[in-house]
């Protein structure tokens, strides 16, 4: 790796690693290459990138201290604003010209600002797993979502969007392919059938045995309908319409738990280090 980008992966990671997250740098053209014209970044192909994820911990590191300080600010989707805040933060290094996409954004015609599947494939941080992927494949006239499988924590993970050094060009920057953590077609066919077909048992995520899930609060939280979310927080709901983000493509997941069992996240017995307010 390029020293000047290793040393901006550095920094970077010193805001964002604390809080759980994980930081792979890519070039723009990368990216720009798998894709059709209409979907690609309006920026120089060697242009710097840095894809981020977030892991298990980001729950416990980020998110709670995060809604220990809610009171700052109103709260819509408690997990992108969080995620927001986190990003700006590093953003507003006074010696980096630095953009932003978030993961849910969009364009104004409901395209999607960035694939962050591609980003995190290209970036090697995750190896996208589709159905050209599957020699002879069983699944007809049916269409099949592909996947994203880290190399550590599985399907435990998530994609929460990209950072472009406008002006910073890295031509030389090593391509890092992703591991193939499922390397054969059997174990192709389950992922994707258990990622389309029976994503609510969580178990797709389990491809790769991961060194860490998400824990039952965690579980709990991304089960529950966005728009039902703060009410599991014991939290008030804007008046505002809420987004509509989920761990999984469809609009419906299982059935809101009891609130109750859930506000003591707000206070929990151990407590990481509370990051400042947003």
């Amino acid at each position: 790796m390029e020293r000047h980008v290793a040393e901006l992966k550095l920094k970077i990671e010193d805001s964002l690693c604390p809080f759980g997250f994980e930081v792979y740098p890519f070039q723009v053209a990368w990216y720009n290459e798998l894709l059709p014209p209409a979907f690609h970044l309006p920026f120089p192909g060697p242009t710097l990138a840095f894809l981020v994820l977030s892991t298990p911990a980001m729950f416990d590191k980020a998110l709670k201290p995060f809604l220990k300080s809610y009171h700052l600010q109103p709260l819509r989707d408690p997990v992108d604003q969080c995620v927001s805040y986190h990003l700006r933060s590093v953003v507003e290094f006074p010696e980096l010209r630095m953009e932003v996409i978030a993961d849910y954004e969009v364009h104004p015609n409901r395209r999607p600002k960035i694939l962050a599947q591609t980003a995190a494939h290209v970036a090697g941080a995750a190896y996208y797993y589709q159905r050209q992927d599957v020699y002879a494949d069983p699944w007809g006239t049916q269409h099949i979502a592909g996947v994203c499988i880290h190399p550590r924590f599985g399907g435990w993970f998530a994609i929460r969007g990209v950072m472009l050094l406008p002006g910073t060009e890295v031509p030389d920057l090593p391509l890092r392919k992703p591991p193939d953590c499922v390397p054969t077609r059997a174990g192709r066919i389950a992922l994707l059938e258990g990622f389309n077909f029976h994503w609510r048992d969580w178990t797709y995520r389990d491809a790769v045995t991961p060194e860490e899930r998400y824990s039952e609060e965690q579980k709990m939280y991304f089960s529950t309908p966005p728009a039902q979310r703060l009410a599991l927080l014991g939290l008030s709901q804007p008046s505002e319409h809420l987004s509509t983000t989920s761990e999984h493509p469809s609009s419906m997941l299982t059935k809101p738990q009891d609130s109750s069992r859930a506000r003591s996240w707000l206070s929990p017995s151990v407590s990481p280090p509370v990051s400042p307010g947003p």
